[in-house]
């Protein structure tokens, strides 16, 4: 009802098992709670929180605008409103190590079950565009080091990013997992790989869970988790379709009813009243107030359509 009743580090060990059950784990990205709610109703093993996602909802581009407070704050929200783990980008964490360690404590105390830091300079840039620039290995690693070393539960995943695959190639990409890994990163992932071989490759490299990101308009195609599991992958990302189909709609509904006159032609695609009602657990509230859910939906046939 008011949040979930798994606790964090449930949802923690939960997320540990399903890495090692060899079922490839899938999390969509949730770009705020409500989505979260459903993303678990839908059967997946867990939601994602994207840095991309985060800046775009304040109307910034992902470039490392936002702070350990906004990011922290918000995917708590996210979090807490799930049974499910959930896993958030840290970005290049926030600052130096000191500040990394802050940043992994500040997450567990959020409700997070773990996060990816990656190797990027700050500003950095989303992983799927040209340009990017990385720091040197002993700035990567020490990164990682300052994370792993910080966290109180030891269940708190530590996923290591390198973006350095766009940089130097592969076999540079190969031999920084192994040195994040070696720093103590419990996962890898490697952005903007192109191919499965690629993703492969990876695998090769390391003895940890890898993870796929399988966002749109990419460096990657939109490969099947049959695909990627059957090349090692472990875990597959979608961090930003939710918000990309939901931003969709919104700009067809505001050019209809600027040309219509009337929202009437995109009724027939919205979540109705009553689902919505569901979503949110209106009638669980009841429990405490019965005032609370005492009405009709009007228009709706459904199972919340009921007078108290």
């Amino acid at each position: 009802m008011l949040y979930s009743t798994t606790t964090p580090e449930h949802k923690r060990s939960a997320l540990r098992a399903g890495l090692a059950s060899g079922r490839i784990q899938q999390f969509p990205g949730a770009f705020n709670p409500l989505s979260a709610r459903l993303i678990e109703e839908k059967g997946f093993e867990g939601v994602y929180i994207s840095g991309a996602v985060l800046a775009n909802d304040l109307g910034l581009p992902d470039i490392g605008l936002t702070t350990l407070t906004e990011v922290a704050t918000r995917a708590g929200q996210i979090a807490r409103m799930t049974d499910l783990p959930a896993i958030v980008d840290a970005d290049t964490g926030f600052g130096e190590p000191m500040n990394v360690a802050r940043t992994i404590q500040e997450l567990e105390n959020a409700g997070l079950a773990g996060c990816h830091i990656e190797d990027q300079f700050n500003p950095k840039r989303c992983g799927h565009l040209d340009g990017k620039n990385v720091v040197d290995i002993n700035t990567a690693t020490k990164r990682i080091r300052a994370a792993a070393d910080s966290r109180r539960d030891p269940n708190f995943l530590i996923m290591a990013r390198t973006d350095i695959r766009a940089v130097d190639g592969l076999a540079a990409a190969q031999d920084r997992a192994r040195a994040l890994v070696d720093a103590g990163a419990d996962a890898i992932f490697p952005e903007a790989m192109r191919t499965l071989t690629e993703f492969q490759a990876i695998r090769d490299a390391v003895d940890v869970p890898i993870l796929a990101n399988m966002t749109e308009f990419g460096k990657s195609d939109l490969f099947t988790t049959d695909q990627l599991a059957s090349v090692g992958v472990n875990m597959v990302i979608y961090p930003v379709t939710l918000l990309r189909i939901a931003m969709g709609a919104t700009e067809r509904t505001l050019e209809a009813i600027k040309h219509h006159g009337t929202q009437e032609s995109e009724v027939q695609n919205m979540l109705t009243r009553a689902r919505l009602y569901e979503l949110v657990d209106y009638e669980a509230y009841n429990h405490f107030d019965t005032s609370v859910f005492n009405f009709q939906i009007p228009g709706e046939q459904s199972s919340l359509s009921v007078t108290r």
